[in-house]
C-alpha cells in the first residue's frame, strides 16, 4: 500500500471563511471531489493522501486561495460547483471560471456558469452567429441563453431580443382555449418572462416590450420576417415541425445571433410527426459557423434529486425518439 503524502498550503486568511464554510462543511465537500484528506492548522491547510491526488488537489487550493486574494467571495453554491467542475474536468483552471463568469452581468443578475458544458455554451454563444442547446431540464440552456441575450442588449450588441417558443405542443392550436390572442398564447410563453423579469425589473421589462425593443411571441408570428441587429432564441425546440425550424433558421439577419434550445427527449408533437429540432440536428452537421452544444445529466443545476430523476428517466425510456 502506497505511503501517504502530506503537504502544508498556506491559505489568505481575508474571506478564508466563505471557502470553508460553516463547521467546514465545504471543505468536506473538496475532500470527496479531490479524493484527499484535508484540515486546517492556523492559516495552513493540510493535505494528505496519494502523491498525485496530493499534487492536485495542492493546485486547486492554490487557486481557490488566489480567487480569495483577488478579492473574490465564494457564495452559496460556489464551492459545489467548483467541487462539481473538478469532477467533469480535472485539470480545471478556476480562476479562468469565476472570474470570467464574476464579470458577466446580465441586468441585476451575475450570471455564473456552473459547469464545464455551461461555460462552453457561453463561449460557442459568444463565437458563432446559430447556437444550439440541447439537453435536459435544469441545465440552465434557456436561463443563459436569456442572460447573453439580457447583456447584449445592454452593452448595445444588438438593438432588440426577440424571444420565441412553439404556442402549444400539438402544432399552436390555440383557438380550443378561453381569451384572446394573448390571453391564448400567454400561458406558453411564461418561462420566458419569468426568466427575464429574473434579469430586469418588471417596470423596465414592461417599457421595453412596449416599445419593442422586447418580444415575446410564439414561432408562428416570424414568418415573413427578416430579424437584423436581434438576439433571437428560440425555447422549446423539440416541439417544432420540420418547416417551422427552418423559417426560424432562415430568419436570421445581418447583426443577429440565434439560439435554439430544446430536449429532445420531450417531443410533444402528434404521432408521426417529425421534430424539426432532430432533423435540423442532422442537417446543420458539419457547417463551422454553427455551433451545438450537448447537455447532460452531469449539468442539471437545480435541486440535485433532478439529476437522478434524469438518468432513472434517461434508463427507463431509452435513446431519445426522432
Amino acid at each position: 500500500m502506497p505511503a501517504s503524502t502530506v503537504r502544508r498550503l498556506s491559505m489568505p486568511n481575508e474571506g478564508i471563511e466563505t471557502l470553508y464554510g460553516p463547521f467546514d462543511e465545504h471543505l468536506k465537500t473538496l475532500e470527496s471531489a479531490l479524493a484527499v484528506r484535508m484540515k486546517t492548522h492556523g492559516q495552513e491547510l493540510i493535505i494528505e493522501g496519494a502523491a498525485d491526488d496530493v499534487g492536485r488537489a495542492e493546485h486547486i487550493m492554490g487557486q481557490l486561495g488566489r480567487l480569495l486574494e483577488s478579492g473574490y467571495r465564494f457564495g452559496r453554491g460556489d464551492v459545489k460547483t467548483a467541487a462539481q467542475l473538478l469532477t467533469q474536468s480535472p485539470n480545471v483552471e478556476l480562476q479562468e471560471y469565476f472570474l470570467r463568469a464574476s464579470a458577466r452581468s446580465a441586468g441585476r443578475k451575475q450570471v455564473a456558469p456552473k459547469s464545464v458544458m455551461q461555460r462552453a455554451y457561453l463561449d460557442a454563444i459568444e463565437g458563432h452567429d446559430i447556437v444550439f442547446g440541447v439537453g435536459p431540464a435544469g441545465t440552465g440552456k434557456t436561463y443563459l441563453a436569456m442572460a447573453q441575450a439580457v447583456a447584449y442588449l445592454l452593452a448595445k450588441r444588438v438593438n432588440r431580443i426577440v424571444l420565441a417558443r412553439p404556442a402549444v405542443e400539438a402544432g399552436e392550436k390555440l383557438g380550443f382555449l378561453p381569451g384572446d390572442l394573448q390571453e391564448k398564447v400567454n400561458p406558453y410563453l411564461r418561462p420566458l418572462y419569468d426568466a427575464l423579469h429574473d434579469m430586469l425589473d418588471a417596470e423596465r421589462v414592461e417599457r421595453l416590450i412596449d416599445r419593442g425593443v422586447i418580444e415575446v411571441a410564439p414561432i408562428a408570428f416570424m414568418r415573413g420576417r427578416t430579424l437584423n441587429d436581434a438576439f433571437v432564441i428560440l425555447d422549446e425546440a423539440q416541439n417544432t415541425t420540420s418547416e417551422q425550424m427552418k423559417m426560424f433558421l432562415t430568419r436570421l439577419g445581418f447583426g443577429s445571433k440565434a439560439v435554439v434550445t430544446g430536449d429532445v427527449t420531450q417531443i410533444d408533437l402528434p404521432a408521426g410527426k417529425g421534430s424539426g429540432l432532430v432533423e435540423a440536428l442532422r442537417i446543420v452537421d458539419g457547417i463551422e459557423e454553427i455551433a451545438v452544444v450537448r447537455f447532460d445529466d452531469l449539468d442539471v443545476v437545480r435541486h440535485p434529486l433532478i439529476q437522478k430523476i434524469v438518468r432513472a428517466y434517461d434508463a427507463h425510456t431509452g435513446p431519445p425518439r426522432s
